[in-house]
C-alpha cells in the first residue's frame, strides 16, 4: 500500500470556545483550575450562557486535531478521523478542515450535537477546560477507516478517547490495524485525569506504541513514581521512544536509544492552550520529514513556546513562513 498520508490523527472533534476571565470569575464558577473536566451538554450550555457577554475565540479542535492542524501547516499530508454533529459547529469544523487541506473522515450525526471545549484562560495564562464530548462520544469501531490507516506512515492517538468505552475499543482496534499495515503509532497521554481513571487502557496502548508524548506530571502519574528522573526511566521501559515536556524547564527526548535535553524558548506566556499539542506537531514533523529526533525536539519546543505567547491553540501563518530559519532546518 502506498503510504501517501504522513500522519493520521484519531481523536475528538470539538469546537474550541475560548474566553479570557479573571481569577475571581473562575472562582465564582466553582471549577477546578488547570484541569480538563467532562460535563454534560446541558451543563456546558449553562456555562456558555454565563459567558455570553464576553468575547469568544472559536476554532475547530480537539487535542489530536490541534496536532494534525499544526503538522499540516508545517508542510505535510495529514488525515483526521472523528465524529461530528450535523449542526452549525459540525459544518464549521468540516469547512475548516477542507480549507486546511486535511483529509477528514467524520460521520455527521443528526441526533447529537458537535462536541465543544470551553477553555477559560486566567491572567496567569493557565487554561481550565470544560469538555462536552457530544458526537465525539459516539466514535466507535464502525467509524474507523482502515484504508486511511493503511495509507498512513504514522497514526496519532489521544488519551482522551479512552474516556468512553466504545471509543476506547476503537482506539485498541486502530492499534491493531496499524500493526497490520506497518503504520507506526504515536500516543499522547492527554491528561493525568485520563491516566488515573483509565489506567489499564493507557497502559495497553503505551506498551504497543512506537512513541509516547506526555508532560512531567503525566509521566509521574503513569509510572507511580514521586520523582521526575525515576519516572522518565520507568516510562522508557514501557515504550522505545518517549518525549516528556516540562514547561519552562524544557523537555527530554529518548529516541532510537539516544537522549536529548531540549531547551524551552522563553516567551511572555498568554495562554497555555495547545502547548503540548503544538509540541507534538513539530516533533512528529521533524521525525517524519527529517528523521532527526534532536531537530524534531527543538522544532516542537519552538512551536510550543510560540503558541503559548498568543491566544488560541493554533499558530498563525507567519510562524510557519519563518520556522525553518528559527529551527535551523532545511528540507
Amino acid at each position: 500500500m502506498n503510504k501517501s498520508i504522513d500522519l493520521c490523527g484519531l481523536g475528538n472533534g470539538l469546537v474550541d470556545l475560548q474566553y479570557e476571565i479573571s481569577e475571581e470569575e473562575l472562582l465564582s464558577l466553582k471549577i477546578a483550575k488547570g484541569l480538563m473536566t467532562l460535563v454534560a451538554e446541558e451543563e456546558q450550555a449553562s456555562y456558555l450562557e454565563l459567558l455570553k457577554d464576553k468575547k469568544e475565540h472559536k476554532c475547530s479542535g480537539g487535542s489530536a486535531a490541534n496536532t494534525i492542524i499544526g503538522f499540516t501547516q508545517f508542510g505535510a499530508n495529514a488525515a483526521y478521523n472523528t465524529v461530528l454533529g450535523n449542526d452549525k459547529y459540525g459544518l464549521f469544523y468540516a469547512s475548516e478542515f477542507e480549507e486546511l487541506g486535511i483529509e477528514l473522515e467524520a460521520e455527521l450525526l443528526d441526533d447529537t450535537p458537535t462536541g465543544t471545549c470551553l477553555i477559560l484562560i486566567t491572567p496567569d495564562s493557565e487554561r481550565t477546560m470544560l469538555t462536552s464530548l457530544g458526537a465525539s462520544a459516539k466514535f466507535e469501531l464502525k467509524n474507523l477507516n482502515e484504508e486511511i490507516i493503511s495509507r498512513s506512515k504514522w497514526i496519532y492517538l489521544e488519551g482522551y478517547k479512552l474516556s468512553q468505552e466504545s471509543s476506547a475499543d476503537a482506539m485498541f482496534k486502530a492499534v491493531e490495524l496499524a500493526k497490520k499495515h506497518n503504520t507506526k503509532i504515536a500516543f499522547t497521554f492527554s491528561d493525568a485525569f485520563i491516566i488515573n481513571c483509565f489506567y489499564d487502557g493507557v497502559k495497553k496502548i503505551t506498551e504497543q506504541s512506537d512513541l509516547i508524548f506526555c508532560n512531567e506530571q503525566e509521566a509521574i502519574t503513569y509510572t507511580k513514581q514521586n520523582d521526575y528522573d525515576k519516572a522518565v526511566r520507568e516510562l522508557y521501559k514501557s515504550c522505545p521512544n518517549i518525549v516528556v515536556t516540562r514547561g519552562a524547564l524544557g523537555s527530554v527526548v529518548l529516541f532510537d536509544g539516544k537522549k536529548f535535553n531540549i531547551p524551552a524558548y522563553k516567551v511572555q506566556a498568554i495562554d497555555s492552550t495547545g502547548a503540548g499539542d503544538m509540541y507534538a506537531a513539530g516533533f512528529l514533523w521533524g521525525i517524519i520529514k527529517l528523521n532527526n529526533a534532536e531537530k524534531a525536539g527543538n522544532l516542537g519546543s519552538i512551536a510550543s513556546s510560540q503558541v503559548v505567547s498568543q491566544l488560541g491553540p493554533r499558530l498563525n501563518d507567519s510562524f510557519f513562513n519563518t520556522f525553518k530559519e528559527k529551527a535551523g532546518v532545511n528540507y
